[in-house]
């Protein structure tokens, strides 16, 4: 299962891109489905959900908790959409429902609201004592077999044009980034979430150095 702000669920090419590897996730033999929690960006509305896995949606092997906060009446009746209110409970019973499958968890820090994270994406809703909390009753229900953390802040390197182009045409535009400030608020954000899902704390001093 996923937290994360995007539903990852995009068919276009290229096939590689991050925007779509759920898509193929959710077609490897090893996967039964993905849920996805916390979408709320533009995605989930029309005409960008025309580049959903339409399939993997049908066929419930992909599936998405989007925020209401962050969609118009439409699109919270068409994803059944969850709130700062109502999504703890939502998402206990959904743990209970998975109790004793095998789970691999994989957190983005944009599913985090702004201030909890620094990414190189919009942010979401979550805080990180949510997702920790989240992780914590997946823990007593199913069986989390493995997992990562992803998404913090990384300064823009292209190696060519067209690279440099997508870039600027599929990211948002940000304000600029004090390197040292996003690094501080991604480790706050790690310290909660890390124990959480490895049972362990972060590692030492080199790998904290180079969060962010």
């Amino acid at each position: 299962m996923s937290f994360d702000n995007h539903p990852d669920w995009d068919i276009r090419p290229p096939a590689w891109s991050c925007g779509g590897w759920l898509s193929r996730a959710v077609r490897l033999p090893q996967v039964k489905r993905a849920d996805v929690w916390g979408c709320g960006n533009f995605e989930l509305r029309w005409p960008a959900r025309l580049f959903a896995d339409r399939p993997a949606l049908r066929d419930g092997l992909l599936r998405v908790h989007a925020w209401a906060e962050r969609q118009p009446p439409a699109v919270q009746r068409r994803w059944d959409c969850m709130t700062r209110q109502n999504w703890r409970q939502r998402f206990s019973k959904f743990a209970g429902r998975i109790a004793g499958e095998p789970v691999y968890v994989t957190v983005d820090l944009d599913c985090l609201a702004e201030g909890e994270s620094v990414t190189n994406w919009e942010n979401g809703l979550f805080t990180a004592d949510d997702i920790a909390w989240a992780i914590g009753e997946l823990r007593e229900r199913a069986i989390i077999v493995g997992g990562d953390l992803c998404g913090a802040y990384s300064a823009p390197s292209y190696d060519r044009p067209m690279q440099r182009l997508a870039g600027w045409w599929d990211h948002p535009k940000l304000p600029e980034i004090d390197l040292a400030e996003a690094r501080r608020i991604n480790l706050r954000a790690l310290e909660k979430i890390w124990p959480a899902l490895t049972r362990g704390p972060l590692p030492p001093l080199p790998f904290r150095e180079r969060v962010g």
